[in-house]
């Protein structure tokens, strides 16, 4: 299969065979998850921002907790930020939930509580980028979109690249797109080859090394204990938990858990420019001396 992989137009007949062999994968490890069950945009379009960076099982309780608080745009919109940055704590990047927050207040006032359908208008929606708006038409409306996202990518460098490093998304989408289109001839459709390919991506990365390492555009993540990361995250943490308190008790309280934890303590400035870059953010808010939840 290789030999496709350096065609600018790839082998019909080599395609047709790949796709049958990764939808039959697919249909062998599919996995029964919350947000297959609906074809919502919304809950969609959720799930996607979530399984960002995130592994599925922390995702799982996530998900249906939120969609239980906020089960439309219209719930989301009409919720404080508070109570959204505290239902999303666990999942890390706090900052997808505020893009959700913000993407829910626009459709709920612009769009009528209804999600768009085509990509542009839904690119053009806060935190969503091309894998996210192609999930969503993908999933939700079964359009033969280029869907590529980690799992996706691992397949294709699996299946048809298996001896090469470096391999750029570039390289990728053209096969992507050439075998959504014999999935949908083959009558698999966009929405289960999609499904198929995540699933048996997922099942590589379990038994394999991970073929996502040769991708170009691979980037081994930063450590998060210790790291300015984390004590931004403790310190939004603090303020859901405990708001109207002044920057110091919360240089204190981080203090004392950096010491717990082995770590040098951080200073009070160091905190101070911590919480205004959590301001700046939109995260959260000072007055009188004291900080909130934006």
């Amino acid at each position: 299969m290789d030999r496709i992989a350096t065609q600018l137009d790839p082998d019909p007949s080599e395609i047709e065979a790949f796709v049958a062999r990764v939808a039959g994968y697919g249909r062998e490890f599919y996995r029964d998850l919350p947000w297959r069950r609906t074809r919502d945009p919304y809950a969609v379009l959720v799930s996607e921002v979530m399984l960002q960076q995130t592994q599925v099982a922390r995702v799982v309780p996530k998900y249906e907790a939120w969609i239980e608080a906020f089960p439309t745009p219209d719930a989301l919109a009409a919720a404080p930020l508070a109570a959204v940055l505290e239902l999303w704590q666990g999942l890390g990047y706090n900052r997808r939930a505020v893009a959700l927050k913000r993407l829910a207040e626009q459709v709920a006032n612009q769009l009528g509580g209804k999600l768009p359908a085509d990509e542009r208008a839904l690119r053009s929606l806060p935190g969503v980028g091309p894998a996210t708006a192609a999930g969503v038409l993908a999933f939700a409306h079964d359009e033969p979109v280029s869907y590529l996202e980690t799992n996706v990518r691992a397949v294709f460098l699996h299946e048809l690249f298996a001896d090469r490093d470096g391999v750029a998304d570039a390289e990728i989408m053209p096969l992507l797109q050439a075998a959504v289109a014999e999935a949908c001839r083959q009558g698999v459709g966009a929405r289960e080859w999609y499904l198929a390919l995540l699933d048996y991506g997922a099942h590589l990365k379990r038994s394999l090394p991970n073929p996502s390492r040769r991708s170009a555009h691979h980037a081994r993540q930063s450590p998060f204990e210790g790291s300015r990361r984390q004590k931004r995250a403790w310190l939004l943490r603090a303020v859901i938990a405990a708001p109207g308190q002044i920057a110091e008790q919360y240089a204190c309280d981080l203090a004392a858990a950096e010491r717990a934890a082995g770590r040098d303590e951080p200073t009070l400035e160091e905190v101070a420019a911590l919480l205004e870059d959590l301001v700046s953010e939109g995260f959260l808010a000072q007055r009188g001396g004291c900080w909130f939840v934006a």
